[in-house]
């Protein structure tokens, strides 16, 4: 006869509301993600955040935060953005990926904003996403961050996390920006970034991630994890 299979724990429903004192808790030794440090050093403007996001898109945090911290050195304002050529803002943000694509992008956008907003830009997503290259992603970060709207930026770790815990079951991450803001608690649209940025570079990582000592094991579903840490 063969021997019963040993039945697997059962997990409890993820309950968001308990899960972020863990998360809190459990990103409190890593470094704050790119943007949220960012604004915590002074750059919290909705056109600094803005094209910090855009600087960041397939960018690393550790590349992010110096690359904007000398583009805004260089050129602290936008109508100093709008000065510069595409060759000369290229050479300031070259570290970063598709540096030669953010060039143009940003370029376009500082200078809109001097012409069309008097350089100071409206803490309005649908007005960001007007500019070419900006999608939601970066127009609800800078708005969220910097001017504290309630709306929720899904990037990579977002995306994944939630998913993997099946608080949400989303293929894109526009798809799970809309399932969050329908389910999560509107106090935590612009925290769940801040959170799950280092939880999901540091704990929840994209592979073989530290399940067996996540604080959110008992109730993750571990959607898609096939092996772990």
């Amino acid at each position: 006869m063969a021997a019963p299979k040993r039945a697997e724990a059962k997990k409890t429903p993820f309950d968001i509301e308990e899960a972020v004192p863990l998360l809190r808790e459990a990103v409190a030794p890593y470094p704050k993600a790119a943007l949220f440090e960012l604004a915590a050093a002074g750059h919290d403007s909705v056109f600094e955040i803005l094209v910090a996001c855009i600087v960041s898109i397939r960018t690393r945090d550790e590349v992010t935060l110096p690359v904007a911290r000398k583009l805004f050195e260089a050129a602290p304002t936008p109508a100093d953005i709008a000065a510069l050529t595409v060759p000369q803002l290229d050479r300031l943000i070259n570290p970063c990926t598709y540096h030669e694509a953010k060039a143009p992008t940003i370029l376009n956008i500082a200078r809109e904003a001097v012409d069309k907003y008097g350089g100071v830009l409206p803490c309005d997503a649908d007005a960001l996403m007007a500019f070419k290259g900006v999608g939601p992603k970066c127009a609800n970060l800078a708005v969220g961050i910097a001017c504290g709207e309630l709306v929720i930026g899904v990037d990579v770790h977002v995306h994944r996390v939630t998913n993997r815990w099946g608080y949400v079951s989303a293929k894109t991450p526009e798809k799970t920006m809309e399932q969050l803001h329908e389910k999560l608690p509107r106090q935590l649209r612009v925290e769940i970034n801040a959170l799950l940025v280092p939880f999901g570079k540091h704990v929840c990582t994209g592979d073989r991630p530290k399940c067996s000592t996540c604080p959110l094991l008992s109730m993750c579903q571990q959607v898609g994890v096939t092996r772990h840490a």
